[in-house]
Order: structure tokens, then C-alpha cells, then sequence
């Protein structure tokens, strides 16, 4: 009888005493699950939201072109101290040209030796890369060294054309990275390349950079000298500033990989009743894949298209309009900004510039709520940009004695011609980069290619025409230019 109590004791309970002891080892094993759990649901308000991702991933885009904007930004301090002078700027943008050897041997290797090439460990090393070149800036920018019996500043050349290496790689390598992200990254990604150049913009006005008073001669003869004032902070500050900077970004993308590698799969067990309707959604938007970034291992499986798939006419259409805006944008105006701002002051100059760039991360930041789909309409946009460029450089071509010279008028066109021409092609660089986003990983790699391959031709084609022939002329400070 004892036996048989026993036996309906055990059963009631439906374990052994081995079942008992590998309910207690399953229950602690679940306490633990529910305590890490807990902790994982405490972290991952902060940790896991797509704020968080966005705030990255803006850090990440900030660092591809930060080094160039502010070397761009930085350049007439430094040039009234480096022995080059006025010249600077020729040598400046021929470096930046040559940077382009970057994405060219990239997209060689992915050519020649397809998924062959680690983009993860390239970013990085470009990153770090990035990091000690701005560090020996800041320390060695003003060191010059005897070529040829003339001085020149060759650790400041030298390392810029490390830093325009980088940035011109980066086009190739970060925007293919993006492909592991929703498309609404992509357009953050470019609110922080917008960011790239309205901090250091920022940071050179709070510097007093390129301020002029005209004083009477001290010769006594009447006539006035340029007289620039002295900066807040010296120029090796502000590439400190770069270096934090770079920092920044190189942390941020160490904290996306950390992302990718740890989100956990897209297919939950407990989402695995809607199973047929996720894949149906994951057929028509693979990049989706719920609002979040995939890993490595999945970006294998939606990287690969067929060739023929992408190089459509509308494709075509969207990477020529995007190689035009870069000419524009990144090649041509900035060339010859000075002579169609500076004749008007330089405090014309310094709007312009400043609410110009403030228009490209503010576009980019429309961009990620209104987007245009349609050829026509990004057609049209880009003539209206053009219109502007066109004004723009007409202004270049007529320095140092553009029309409404002295006029109010004049002032404020220059101005905002500078930034709705920004602000257009700002925006359509969003908007394509999105679209060839939703074409595929190949499209991404194609994007980058283009935006280096029309910047490229936009400052050579600009580099004779302003350094040796001459085209455009420069206004003399506190001179009369213009007779009536």
C-alpha cells in the first residue's frame, strides 16, 4: 500500500527524483534566462533603438568627408603662414584629385577578386588611418622642409593627400557597409555627411578666420592696407578638433559592427506564426528586414543581383544625375567660390559658405520624410539647381567686378543662390543614394564610384582653368578694382 502511494505520489507529480533534480537544474537555468532577460529589456531601450542606430550612423557618415571640408574650411588661415601662399589652394586640389587612386583600387579588387575584399577591416584601417594623419597635422602643419632649394610644407601636403585618401575611399567602402541597414539609414548617413561640413564651418567662424580691416598706410601716402586680424585659436586647434572628430566617427562605427554582429536573428520563434507573410514582405523589400540591421551572414544572402538586373536605363539615369551634382557640389563651385563671393565682402563669403552648408545636412534631413520618386521630378530640381550654379559662376567669371558690386541686392543673391544650390543637390544626392539603395548591394558600390568619378572631373576640369590660365580674377584688398 505504502508502495502504492508511493507510486501515485511520484505520479501526481510526474517526475523521478532524477526528473525532480533536472526540474530544479531547468528552473534555475530559467531563472537566470528571466534575470539576463530583464537586464537585456533594460538595456535595450537605450541600446537597441533606432534613435540610437540613427545618432551612429549620422557619427559614421560625419567622418567621410570631415578631413577634406575642414581642410577646405582651414585654408585661409593656413595660407598666409605656409610658404606655398596663394598657390596652396592648386596644390590642395590636385591632392584631393590624386585621392581618388583610393576608391579606384577598390573597385579593382572587388572587380577582379569579387567578395574577396574585407570592407570592415578597410574602414577601419582607413578610419585609423584618418585618426594619426589629423594627429600629425596638428602637431607638424607649419613645418617646412627645403625642395629643390625652395621651402615648401611638405608634412602639411603630405598629409593631406593621406586624408583626401581617405575621404575618397570612403565613398566606396562606407556607403556598401550601409547595405546591412534599413533604407532610412542610408539617408541619415548623409544628414552626417552634411554634418562633415557645417561643424568645422562652425568651428573656423568661432576661430575669426578671414577677417580683414583696411588701415591707413603707415607711409602716410593716403592709401590703405589689408590688415587680418588674429584668429581666436590657432590653426593646430582646430585640427585637434579634427582629430576628436575622427574619433568620434571611428567609435561609432566600432559600435554599429558591435550592432550588426550581436542583433539577434530577424525570424523570432515567436513571430514564426507569421512566417509566410514576413517572407512574402522580405520578397518585395529584402533590405528591410523589420527595421533593423542584418548581419554578416545575411547580408550574403541579399547581397548578390544579377548583373543585368541593375544597369537599367533608369539606373543610368540616376548615377549620371548623381555624378553631375558631385561635379557641381564638390568640384566646379568650390573652385571658384571665392571669386564669385569674395567681391562682395568677406563677410558674403563667410554666409555663403556657412548657410550653404547648413542647407546640405537640413536637405538631407527632408529628404529622410519627402522623397522624390520620380525622374522627372529630381530632373527638374536638378535644372533648378543648375540655374543657380550657372548665376554662381557667371559671378566667377566677372570678379573682381560681378554686377549689384556694392549692392544689398547683389549680397543676398550670391547668398541664396549658394544655398539653394546646395540645398537642391544636397538633396538629390539623398534621394539617389536611396533609391540605388533599394537596387542592391552592387548599386551602393556603383553610387560610390560615381560620386568620386564626377568630383573628380569637376576639380581637374576647374584646376587649369583657375590655376593657369587664369580665367578667374582675383579682387586686391582695399583697392579700388572696379572704375565707373
Amino acid at each position: 500500500m505504502d508502495e502504492e502511494q508511493d507510486s501515485s505520489f511520484t505520479g501526481d507529480k510526474g517526475c523521478s527524483p532524477l526528473d525532480t533534480e533536472d526540474l530544479r537544474d531547468d528552473n534555475f537555468l530559467k531563472l537566470v534566462d528571466d534575470i539576463l532577460g530583464s537586464q537585456g529589456q533594460m538595456a535595450d531601450p537605450w541600446w537597441g533603438s533606432a534613435a540610437v542606430t540613427h545618432v551612429l550612423v549620422a557619427l559614421f557618415g560625419m567622418g567621410s568627408w570631415i578631413s577634406v571640408n575642414s581642410l577646405w574650411v582651414e585654408l585661409p588661415v593656413v595660407v598666409t603662414v605656409l610658404p606655398e601662399g596663394w598657390n596652396l589652394p592648386a596644390y590642395l586640389s590636385v591632392l584631393i584629385a590624386f585621392g581618388n587612386l583610393g576608391p579606384v583600387a577598390v573597385t579593382v579588387i572587388h572587380h577582379f577578386a569579387p567578395k574577396r575584399l574585407n570592407e570592415k577591416l578597410v574602414i577601419h584601417i582607413i578610419q585609423l588611418l584618418a585618426v594619426v594623419a589629423s594627429a600629425f597635422l596638428a602637431i607638424f602643419w607649419s613645418e617646412g622642409v627645403s625642395v629643390a632649394g625652395e621651402i615648401h610644407s611638405v608634412p602639411y601636403l603630405l598629409l593631406t593627400f593621406v586624408l583626401a585618401l581617405v575621404c575618397c575611399t570612403s565613398n566606396v567602402t562606407f556607403l556598401p557597409f550601409m547595405f546591412r541597414f534599413p533604407p532610412e539609414y542610408i539617408r541619415t548617413f548623409f544628414v552626417g555627411q552634411g554634418l562633415s561640413a557645417l561643424f568645422p564651418c562652425v568651428v573656423a567662424l568661432g576661430q575669426g578666420m578671414g577677417k580683414l580691416e583696411c588701415l591707413n598706410s603707415t607711409t602716410g601716402n593716403g592709401t590703405l592696407e589689408p590688415h587680418y586680424l588674429k584668429e581666436n585659436f590657432p590653426p593646430q586647434n582646430f585640427f585637434w578638433f579634427l582629430f576628436v572628430m575622427l574619433v568620434f566617427s571611428g567609435l561609432s562605427f566600432m559600435a554599429l559592427t558591435f550592432k550588426v554582429a550581436t542583433q539577434p536573428p530577424a525570424e523570432d520563434a515567436k513571430d514564426s506564426g507569421s512566417s509566410s507573410a514576413k517572407e512574402d514582405v522580405e520578397e518585395r523589400y529584402p533590405l528591410q528586414n523589420g527595421g533593423v540591421a542584418v548581419s554578416d551572414d545575411q547580408v550574403e544572402v541579399v547581397k548578390p543581383l544579377p548583373a543585368e538586373t541593375f544597369w537599367t536605363l533608369h539606373n543610368i539615369y540616376l548615377l549620371v544625375l548623381l555624378g553631375i551634382s558631385n561635379a557641381l557640389t564638390n568640384g566646379v563651385l568650390p573652385s571658384v567660390q571665392s571669386f564669385s563671393c569674395l567681391p562682395y565682402g568677406t563677410m558674403t563669403f563667410h554666409l555663403a559658405v556657412v548657410l550653404g552648408n547648413i542647407a546640405n545636412p537640413l536637405a538631407c534631413f527632408i529628404a529622410m520624410f519627402i522623397l522624390c520618386r520620380s525622374s522627372m521630378g529630381l530632373g527638374a530640381m536638378a535644372a533648378v539647381g543648375g540655374v543657380f550654379a550657372a548665376y554662381l559662376l557667371a559671378l566667377a567669371a566677372l570678379s573682381p567686378c560681378p554686377p549689384l558690386l556694392g549692392n544689398t541686392v547683389g549680397i543676398a543673391l550670391v547668398v541664396v543662390s549658394s544655398i539653394i544650390f546646395m540645398g537642391v543637390f544636397s538633396y538629390l544626392k539623398v534621394v539617389i543614394g536611396t533609391l540605388l539603395h533599394e537596387a542592391g548591394y552592387a548599386a551602393l558600390l556603383w553610387c560610390g564610384v560615381f560620386i568620386q568619378a564626377g568630383s573628380l572631373i569637376g576639380a581637374l576640369s576647374m584646376f587649369p582653368l583657375v590655376s593657369i590660365y587664369h580665367v578667374f580674377q582675383k579682387a586686391q584688398d582695399c583697392m579700388e578694382n572696379c572704375s565707373d
